[in-house]
């Protein structure tokens, strides 16, 4: 879901790069942190803090539609689906480790 936010990042910088009367270092300045920001956050979600962190990215993803105002409904949608990610992955990780615990002999043997 990160990585995909950080292509509508970088469509969005097109998009402010064009639209806003912003010096042009700090459009791209900005939309280029957030766009590398994500896609190092796509790759730590699998260490501790790495859904924190990836979570506390989306506020700067919403804030992009103070710039560009259409931004907004597409902000709201991909938070949106972080949310649900986040909530289906925990039910998921859930429902695997019950059933683990009631099928010990056919659980997988991970280190």
């Amino acid at each position: 879901m990160l990585l995909l936010q950080a292509f509508v990042v970088f469509f969005a910088t097109l998009v402010a790069y064009r639209l806003v009367d912003a010096p042009p270092e700090l459009v791209w300045g900005t939309g280029g942190v957030l766009a590398v920001v994500l896609v190092v956050l796509s790759r730590t979600v699998k260490v501790p803090g790495g859904y924190v962190a990836g979570s506390a990215v989306q506020v700067p993803f919403v804030a992009i539609g103070l710039v560009v105002p259409l931004m907004i409904p597409v902000a709201v949608v991909f938070v949106g689906l972080w949310v649900v990610s986040l909530w289906l992955g925990a039910k998921i990780d859930r429902e695997r480790a019950e059933y683990d615990a009631a099928h010990p002999d056919e659980a997988p043997n991970v280190p």
